[in-house]
C-alpha cells in the first residue's frame, strides 16, 4: 500500500507544480536547464506511474464498501466518456466550448468511475486519489489562468476524432486491463 500511495501523490505533486509551483518549476529551469528539467519531469512522472502499478498489483484488496450492483455498467459508460474526453482536449473540438478542462475531467470521470465498480482501499487510494488532483487541479488552474474564455464553435466534424481516438483507446484499454492491473474490467 505505501508504494501506491506514495505513486500517488509524486502524481499529484508534479503535476500541481505547474499550476501552483511556478516560482519553483522556474528556479528549477533557469538551475539547470528547460530541456534537463523536462527530462527530470518526465522520468518523474514515470516513476510515479510505476510506483502506482506496483503498488496496487501487491496491495491485496480489502473491502471498504460494497460496490452498487449498476457500478460496472456505470463505469463502463462512464469510461466512454472519459476517453473521448481525454482523446478531444488537444485536438480543437467543440467539447471545449462545455468543458473547460476536457483532459482533467476525462481523469476526474475515471477516477470516480472506478470507485463504482470497485469498493476496497486500494481503489480508495488509486482512483479517489487520482479522481481528486482532477479535481483541484482543475480549481488550481482555473485560478492561475483567470476568467475562462470559450472558443468559437467548429463544424460537428470536429468531434470525429476524439469520438475515433475514445474508440480506439477504449478497446485498446479493455484489452490492456489485466495486463496493468491484474484485473478484468468486465468479470464474471
Amino acid at each position: 500500500m505505501l508504494l501506491l500511495i506514495l505513486g500517488v501523490l509524486l502524481w499529484s505533486c508534479l503535476h500541481l507544480v505547474p499550476s501552483v509551483g511556478r516560482p519553483m518549476r522556474s528556479a528549477c529551469i533557469e538551475r539547470i536547464g528547460e530541456g534537463p528539467y523536462k527530462g527530470v519531469f518526465a522520468l518523474s512522472i514515470v516513476g510515479a506511474i510505476v510506483l502506482m502499478v506496483l503498488g496496487w498489483r501487491s496491495t491485496a484488496p480489502v473491502g471498504v464498501y460494497g460496490a452498487p450492483a449498476w457500478g460496472l455498467d456505470f463505469a463502463s459508460v462512464a469510461m466512454f466518456v472519459s476517453l473521448v474526453l481525454f482523446m478531444g482536449s488537444n485536438v480543437p473540438t467543440n467539447l471545449k466550448r462545455f468543458v473547460r478542462h476536457p483532459q482533467l475531467a476525462g481523469v476526474a470521470i475515471w477516477g470516480f468511475s472506478h470507485l463504482a465498480a470497485n469498493g476496497e482501499l486500494r481503489s480508495l487510494v488509486l482512483f479517489g486519489g487520482i479522481g481528486v488532483w482532477a479535481l483541484v487541479a482543475m480549481v488550481t488552474i482555473n485560478r492561475r489562468d483567470g476568467a475562462w474564455e470559450r472558443p468559437e464553435p467548429l463544424p460537428l466534424t470536429a468531434e470525429l476524432k476524439p469520438l475515433v481516438a475514445g474508440i480506439v483507446a477504449y478497446v485498446v484499454l479493455v484489452l490492456l486491463h489485466p495486463y496493468l492491473s491484474g484485473v478484468s474490467p468486465f468479470p464474471g
